[in-house]
């Protein structure tokens, strides 16, 4: 029996963009063709994609979504395409299906029967679950078909096994988090180990508004061994020749379908095994992609953001520039009276490094108008954290200036440790149309820009902004410590409560002090409301702020 040629075709589709969606998957099939592929898979939902949330209820749309199904299916001839689609009965209902296109036609529908309805899906709001596993027989071998959750979940693979398949195959839109695809290998390995079944599993790529898809597509054989992996953040086509004894033992099967694979010999092929990114560049790269794919699926061309001499805007720039050119990336420079002059020249030397365009705007001339104004209104009444939001403000109003009159998207700088706390001004910094570090904790912080300066060219971030006490610069001698925890202890204690949901009470039995633990706790409570109003970014952490966490904002229960 000759090998089985698979090929992932890992793309990155845009939600809604219909005609787009399906030249990107009309153009994989191509090349999967070229390849002379028995069978290619694509991503879960690759027509809509992925999320495509409310969408899915307005009905011109579902309609449209099935017609452009129809279109692909004509043009498939030379290879058996698994597609991730919707699909409908006569009774209206909808569901998640992965359609077989094959010689013209859709040969065969799978409806995806595991719904995911925790952290940031919302399936079972739009989708009923299917009941029946689908097997397909291509150039001999029986596979199954599989659709994201249900190869998390043991019963759809244990099923598919005991109606004859010996491959799975798997299409997916899996959302990245830190250590996500090490998560996936090990489990999918199990899956296959505990079946006897190969697996070929086909991930999205792409940034859709806070999600970030990874890619890093996976074959495996019947033992759980990895044989192949797609690259990680990027665009791939897995190319893999599955032999006979990769496969699971041979078993009886009534395909829904029997599809034969190309005609003729064709030369033997079998790359080497691709590499897993570290955890920093791992990281580094879900940022840039969520960062360029949300500006540019946007519409916008050019960026703009403030730097202040700080390690959150220098890394905000790095990222910036890295995901979209230095072209397309502007800063300003805003000091105030309380701005230190090395903080104001590591922010042009920022700046400098990274060849963007920086603009010159001093606040102060703003700032002592609106004192002038507010005086005879605030008589009596001493400088206070008014005054210092006021600084803020003014910073948000340039930039948004800035943003309205040349068409820059504006990017906020805030990260996890900050919005966490609500240590951010609403109106303020947190201004903008994307908060791409939104989801970094501070000392993760640190870690990104050293590793981005180890990257080079040079090292845009200055020694001194790596090691200078962090500080809002809206007061005199003013740092954060003065209102936050150290750091290092503020993220231990944010990690379990917001992350892990642990209890103030637990996380006071792992050491933490007890006083910290339940100030940390409140701030975090009180903060909601800002929350609530920032700017989406990206999911970096298994569990955000966003879509991934929904706590309500006015709520009396107290934890702490």
């Amino acid at each position: 029996m000759a090998p089985l040629r698979i090929a992932l075709a890992q793309i990155n589709v845009t939600v809604g963009d219909l005609p787009g969606n399906a030249a990107r998957i009309a153009e994989a099939i191509r090349h999967a063709e070229a390849w002379r592929a028995d069978l290619v898979l694509l991503p879960e939902l690759a027509v809509t994609g992925y999320p495509p949330e409310d969408l899915l209820l307005k009905p011109r749309f579902v309609d449209d979504a099935l017609r452009t199904l129809q279109a692909l299916a004509r043009g498939v001839s030379g290879v058996t395409a698994v597609v991730g689609a919707l699909d409908r009965d006569r009774q209206g209902r909808l569901y998640n299906a992965a359609a077989v296109l094959a010689q013209g036609r859709v040969a065969a529908v799978y409806h995806k029967q595991c719904l995911p309805n925790y952290g940031v899906f919302d399936e079972q709001r739009y989708f009923t679950p299917g009941t029946r596993s689908v097997v397909i027989e291509v150039a001999g071998v029986p596979c199954a078909l599989s659709i994201c959750e249900d190869l998390w979940m043991e019963l759809p693979a244990a099923a598919a096994a005991a109606q004859g398949a010996q491959l799975l195959c798997a299409i997916s839109a899996s959302p990245y988090h830190a250590g996500k695809l090490a998560q996936r290998e090990r489990l999918f390995a199990a899956r296959a180990q505990a079946n006897r079944l190969a697996v070929a599993y086909c991930n999205l790529v792409g940034g859709q508004d806070e999600l970030v898809f990874d890619g890093g597509s996976l074959v495996l054989n019947a033992r759980g061994r990895l044989l192949a992996r797609g690259r990680q953040c990027a665009e791939d086509l897995v190319v893999y020749d599955l032999e006979p004894q990769a496969l699971g033992p041979v078993r009886r099967v009534q395909p829904a379908a029997w599809l034969p694979g190309p005609p003729g010999r064709r030369p033997a092929y079998r790359p080497p095994l691709q590499a897993r990114s570290a955890r920093l560049p791992e990281i580094y790269e879900a940022l840039t992609l969520g960062l360029r794919d949300y500006v540019r699926k946007n519409g916008f061309a050019s960026v703009v953001l403030g730097l202040s001499g700080g390690i959150d805007s220098a890394l905000v720039a790095c990222l910036a520039v890295d995901a979209l050119g230095a072209r397309q990336v502007k800063a300003l420079v805003m000091p105030s009276r309380f701005n230190a002059a090395t903080s104001q020249q590591d922010a042009r030397a920022v700046g400098r490094a990274l060849a963007v365009e920086v603009f010159d705007v001093s606040i102060e001339p703003l700032f002592r108008a609106a004192l002038a104004t507010l005086k005879p209104l605030f008589r009596g009444r001493p400088f206070d954290v008014t005054e210092q939001n006021l600084q803020a403000r003014l910073r948000g109003l340039l930039l948004m200036a800035f943003s309205n009159k040349f068409g820059w998207m504006a990017l906020t700088t805030g990260n996890k440790s900050e919005i966490a706390t609500g240590y951010c001004t609403l109106y303020g910094d947190m201004v903008g149309g994307f908060a791409v570090i939104k989801d970094v904790p501070k000392m993760l912080v640190y870690e990104l820009a050293r590793y981005r300066n180890q990257q080079g060219p040079g090292r845009p971030i200055p020694a001194r902004v790596l090691r200078r006490r962090p500080s809002a610069e809206l007061a005199p001698h003013q740092t954060d410590q003065d209102t936050l925890p150290p750091y290092p202890v503020l993220d231990r204690i944010l990690t379990g409560y917001v992350e892990q949901d642990r209890s103030a009470e637990e996380l006071l039995r792992r050491g933490l002090p007890s006083g910290t633990v339940r100030r940390v706790a409140r701030m975090v409570d009180q903060a909601e409301y800002k929350r609530r109003q920032g700017a989406p970014g990206v999911k970096i952490t298994p569990k955000a702020f966003g879509r991934d966490r929904r706590m309500p904002i006015t709520n009396r229960y107290q934890d702490a």
